[in-house]
């Protein structure tokens, strides 16, 4: 049995949770979030094990 996890979406998760609890973070989680797949979309495919 394989369980695979994508880190977009799981992260995408986190942070609407996050700004639900702590709407004033929403600057800071969309900037993360933002420069995390940025870092993602030039270094490629990067398999987390």
């Amino acid at each position: 049995m394989n369980i695979t996890l994508s880190l977009g979406p799981l992260v995408s998760l986190l942070a609407g949770v996050l700004i639900l609890i702590v709407p004033r973070l929403l600057n800071y989680i969309v900037a993360v979030y933002l420069i995390v797949i940025g870092l993602l979309g030039l270094f490629g495919d990067i398999h987390l094990r």
